[in-house]
């Protein structure tokens, strides 16, 4: 049974006595309509804080599924101009079908959308690592089929509050939900089919939602468990490069800052309640796992990072993930779609799996005693 499933008489007047009401409880968790994929229906927050649609829904699918990536920055124009011909148009077009089909499309948006001319402080070495994507090329996200993105990360605020409140705007406007920054939209909830997804996102910087803080973690899935019907977590977190493609136990750091405990922190987050969790932030892949029936990838590497961001080797396998579940949230299948990154190109589709075949091994070696199994081809199942 869905979460927060009425019938339709009950749902007419709640929505009646809500309107009346003078005023209602808010809640920290908002619906929003992040696309138009699929319909989307109005929802009415009640006093207890549980969300209920104003009409009867139709049947929900037996199934959803949900698409995942990793890092994406389009392109920049700090400290010089790297960016992609005709605004980009091209970035997407082997992995926008991919997309486009999922009921939801999530990744991380590493970087800020804004022509603001304020850049956070750094020394002259690092200002190439300071990312400022020009407003003209956000529409791809939207053309390519994203509905949610993290900015729980180290480069949310490489243009200062004004840039990142320049980004959500720009996401707003094309219908992009956003999560991750502390005191803003913490966990939006979108519908696709007559089903709710709720997110969230974590990180490790001082202004996002901090995995460190499980005591807010719980909050936002405690609401998120009782007005969405499937809830995914995002994380940035680990340590970088190509010696981080191993999953360690325990925290671990990268630059003298705590990086997190992402085992751990996965597994706490679908204790209580989620269930999909997918991290990036290594820059390169990680291995995946099934806890609990719910699905965890705990990298997933660079996705579009076309300038700005090394995609030499390994660095550059950019799969999208496509996780089905049951309307409960278990897992009931998955797809790794392969493809690698072109300098300037974006994500080419990988006739050679080799984004399979990485996540493949690294799920073999640092998950004990695993319940998935991961085909050449990238069929991600659970074992018999």
């Amino acid at each position: 049974m869905l979460r927060g499933k009425h019938n339709a008489k009950e749902m007419r007047l709640i929505l009646i006595m809500v309107l009346i009401c003078a005023g209602f409880t808010s809640i920290s968790c908002t619906m929003t309509d992040a696309g138009d994929k699929k319909p989307t229906s109005v929802i009415a927050y009640g006093d207890d804080g549980d969300a209920r649609a104003d009409t009867a829904m139709a049947a929900p699918p037996a199934t959803v599924t949900v698409a995942l990536t990793g890092d994406i920055m389009l392109g920049t124009t700090y400290p010089e101009p790297a960016l992609p011909p005709d605004n980009g148009r091209q970035l997407f077009a082997d992995v926008r079908s991919v997309l486009l089909a999922a009921d939801i499309a999530a990744g991380n948006l590493e970087g800020a959308i804004c022509d603001t001319t304020f850049a956070r402080s750094t020394s002259k070495s690092e200002r190439a690592y300071l990312f400022r994507m020009p407003p003209q090329l956000a529409p791809r996200l939207k053309e390519a089929g994203f509905d949610l993105l993290s900015l729980a990360n180290n480069h949310s605020l490489d243009f200062g509050y004004g840039g990142a409140r320049a980004t959500e705007r720009t996401l707003d406007g094309l219908g992009i939900s956003h999560a991750g920054l502390q005191g803003r939209n913490e966990c939006p909830i979108v519908e696709r089919r007559g089903v709710k997804f709720g997110f969230c996102a974590f990180g490790h910087n001082y202004y996002t939602l901090k995995h460190k803080d499980l005591g807010k973690a719980k909050t936002l899935l405690d609401s998120l468990r009782r007005n969405a019907d499937i809830v995914i977590v995002s994380f940035h977190g680990g340590s970088e490069g190509t010696a981080a493609s191993h999953l360690p136990y325990g925290k671990e750091t990268f630059m003298n800052e705590d990086r997190g405990e992402l085992r751990a922190f996965a597994h706490f987050c679908i204790d209580n309640g989620a269930d999909i969790v997918f991290g990036h932030g290594p820059h390169v892949l990680r291995c995946i796992e099934l806890y609990k029936d719910r699905f965890i990838a705990y990298s997933l590497g660079n996705f579009c990072t076309p300038y700005g961001i090394s995609i030499m080797g390994k660095s550059g396998y950019a799969p999208v993930v496509e996780v089905s579940t049951d309307l409960d949230g278990r897992f009931v299948s998955g797809q790794v779609h392969s493809f690698i990154q072109r300098k300037g190109a974006g994500p080419k589709r990988d006739t050679a799996n080799h984004a399979a075949t990485e996540i493949r091994e690294l799920t073999n070696t640092d998950i004990r005693d695993g319940r998935l199994e991961i085909s050449r081809e990238g069929k991600i199942s659970i074992k018999k």
